[in-house]
């Protein structure tokens, strides 16, 4: 089990060092990467794929680019592909929740036989030509396709939610499967104060209401079916992974907080999940706020507050 963080701790740091607490925040999690890289390049002889999963609001993209930096400084070439783009288009069979809604999170979304067979041919040394998929568009954008062929030595890095389901990974038994969530809840008095699925929520609310043209009424809306999708396909499998990454980190709640206060403030009467709403913005509100600022470009935090250098 991850290892808590303490409220009075994380306040203290905000009023008196915030820039050398945010320094130390990320050179914690760096270290984190930097571990998990040594591990990938040191099976690289004999496992070239690895499946990067997690629940929405992990951090997935931002630290699979962090992870694939690591790897080539360590000498060894490294690729990503992120599983969105294999998104096939809706049609009669695209997955159905119980209301009739899209099943967005369900990995029958994917179209798995092709990804199947470019793994296949990836493995075999052969060229395959990675889809892309708009999702403006809501279908496949053939302009945008890349051709990607490994080299012999080299890593490439699946990325996505549905990246350690058995579909996938059984017929890969060598494959390292790397999970990532924000892990860790805070604590208050020596009790759960700010739990770590809000950190995860947070994220989401925030990165919606910059950069989706979503208010958080939405995704508030949205994140039943979202917790829903994550305990039937992505949670039962996370303890076959090689190693379990905790994205989270100890400023982060004191920088999200500049953000998601006056988004979850503007939150209306009759929003879905407003009773969980009330218990987080009060819990929010016990934290001291940290300049955004002070995160730097290449930080997870900018996957949801923007600036970063990754896409």
């Amino acid at each position: 089990m991850p290892y808590p963080y303490d409220i009075d701790v994380i306040n203290r740091n905000c009023v008196d060092s915030p820039s050398s607490f945010a320094k130390e925040c990320e050179a914690i999690y760096n270290r984190k990467v930097m571990e998990t890289a040594a591990d990938i390049a040191e099976r690289s002889e004999f496992c070239s794929v690895v499946f990067l999963s997690g629940p929405s609001g992990s951090g997935k993209t931002t630290t699979a680019h962090k992870i694939c930096d690591a790897v080539k400084n360590l000498g060894i070439k490294t690729h990503i592909v992120s599983l969105d783009k294999y998104y096939l288009e809706h049609g009669a069979n695209t997955p159905r929740t119980e209301d009739g809604e899209i099943d967005l999170e369900s990995p029958h979304c994917l179209d798995l036989q092709l990804l199947d067979e470019h793994l296949n041919c990836l493995e075999q040394g052969k060229e395959i030509i990675v889809p892309h998929f708009s999702f403006n568009m809501q279908r496949r954008d053939p302009k945008r396709a890349m051709p990607l062929k490994l080299q012999k030595g080299d890593i490439i890095i699946f990325e996505g939610i549905h990246a350690l389901n058995d579909i996938l990974c059984d017929k890969r038994p060598n494959a390292y499967k790397l999970y990532i969530s924000a892990r860790s809840d805070i604590l208050g008095n020596g009790e759960v104060c700010f739990k770590r699925t809000w950190t995860r929520l947070l994220r989401r609310v925030v990165r919606d209401e910059l950069f989706r043209g979503y208010g958080a009424s939405t995704t508030l809306a949205l994140w039943a079916n979202v917790r829903e999708g994550e305990k039937n396909y992505i949670s039962p499998f996370k303890y076959k992974a090689d190693l379990l990454f905790d994205s989270s980190m100890g400023y982060e709640v004191p920088v999200m907080k500049n953000f998601a206060v006056k988004a979850l403030g503007n939150v209306p009467d009759g929003t879905e999940r407003l009773s969980e709403l009330r218990e987080l913005l009060p819990a929010l509100m016990e934290f001291e706020e940290i300049d955004a600022a002070l995160v730097p470009q290449d930080s997870i935090l900018r996957e949801f507050i923007g600036g970063g250098i990754y896409q």
